[in-house]
C-alpha cells in the first residue's frame, strides 16, 4: 500500500491517479487499434474516449454522494472537502454514465452504437484493471478481516484519512481480487472482439462476466465500504449487478442465432 507516489517540495502525488490515468491510456490506446480494426474513425473513438473518462468520473462521484447521502448531506461542506475529492467513487455510477454518454455521442456522430461499445468493453476492462491496482495503493475498497495468509494490513496512516480504511487488520485484498479477475475479462473480450461477431457480442459478454465476478467480490467486501440497501443480504453494486447480468444475458440470447459478418482487417 502506498497512497502517495512521492513528494516534491509542496507537490504531492497519489499513487491511485497515478494509476487510473495509466489505465485510462491503455485503454483509450485498446480502444484505438480495436475501432481501425472495426472500420470505425479512430479519431471520432479517440474524443469518446475522452467523453467517457469525464462522464465516468463524475458519474462515480454522484453515486459515491448518493450512496453516503446521510454523511455528506448532513453538512454540505463535505461535498467540497479534500477528502471528498480524493475519493474514488462508485464504479456503476461511472460506467451507467459512461455507456449514457457513449450511446448519444455515437447517435449524433454516426457510430454503430453497439459496434462502438464492443469497440470499448476491453478497453474498459483494462483501464478497470489497472485502476483497481490505485484502490490498493490508496487503501480504499478494502475487503472484510479474514485470516487468509494472503490478507493484507493496511499500515499507513494517510490512508486512514484519506479514505477511512482500517490499519493493522489483516483482510481481504479485494481489489486485487477485482484486478485480477477483470484482467482476465479484459483478454477474453478483447480475443473474442478479434473473432467475428454480431455487434454488441462484446458488450453483453462484459456486462455477464464483470457483473458476475463483482458480485460475488462484493460477499468479501467489509460493509463499511459498501452501501447496502433492503437490509444486509445484498449491496447496491450487487442489485445493479443483477440487473446488467441480465442486461448482457438478454443481449446475447439476442445476437445468439444471428450470423455475423467477417471483422474488417486493419490496413
Amino acid at each position: 500500500m502506498c497512497p502517495r507516489l512521492f513528494e516534491l517540495g509542496p507537490l504531492s502525488i497519489p499513487t491511485y491517479g497515478v494509476l487510473v490515468a495509466l489505465g485510462f491510456l491503455a485503454g483509450l490506446s485498446i480502444a484505438g487499434r480495436l475501432a481501425q480494426r472495426a472500420g470505425l474513425d479512430k479519431e471520432k473513438i479517440t474524443n469518446l474516449g475522452v467523453y467517457l473518462a469525464l462522464s465516468a468520473i463524475i458519474g462515480a462521484k454522484v453515486f459515491l454522494i448518493l450512496a453516503n447521502a446521510d454523511y455528506y448531506f448532513s453538512d454540505l461542506s463535505r461535498l467540497f472537502s479534500l477528502s471528498a475529492l480524493q475519493a474514488g467513487g462508485v464504479f456503476y455510477g461511472g460506467f451507467l454514465a459512461a455507456l449514457a454518454t457513449a450511446f448519444l455521442y455515437s447517435r449524433r456522430n454516426s457510430l454503430p452504437w453497439l459496434m462502438t461499445a464492443d469497440v470499448f468493453a476491453p478497453a474498459v476492462a483494462t483501464g478497470h484493471a489497472i485502476g483497481r491496482l490505485g484502490c490498493f495503493a490508496a487503501g480504499c475498497c478494502w475487503g472484510q478481516p479474514t485470516d487468509m495468509p494472503w490478507g493484507i494490513a493496511f499500515t499507513d496512516p494517510l490512508a486512514r484519512e484519506i479514505v477511512g480504511a482500517p490499519l493493522n487488520v489483516h483482510l481481504h485484498p479485494t481489489q486485487l481480487y477485482e484486478s485480477f479477475g477483470t484482467a482476465l475479462v479484459a483478454l477474453f473480450l478483447y480475443k473474442r472482439f478479434l473473432k467475428p461477431h454480431v455487434a454488441g457480442t462484446v458488450l453483453g459478454w462484459y456486462l455477464v462476466l464483470y457483473s458476475s465476478f463483482r458480485f460475488v467480490i462484493e460477499f468479501y467486501r467489509d460493509h463499511a465500504a459498501r452501501p447496502m440497501v433492503f437490509g444486509d443480504t445484498l449491496s447496491a453494486t450487487q442489485w445493479v449487478a443483477i440487473v446488467l447480468i441480465l442486461g448482457g444475458i438478454a443481449l446475447l440470447a439476442k445476437n445468439r442465432n444471428r450470423t455475423p459478418p467477417p471483422v474488417p482487417q486493419a490496413g
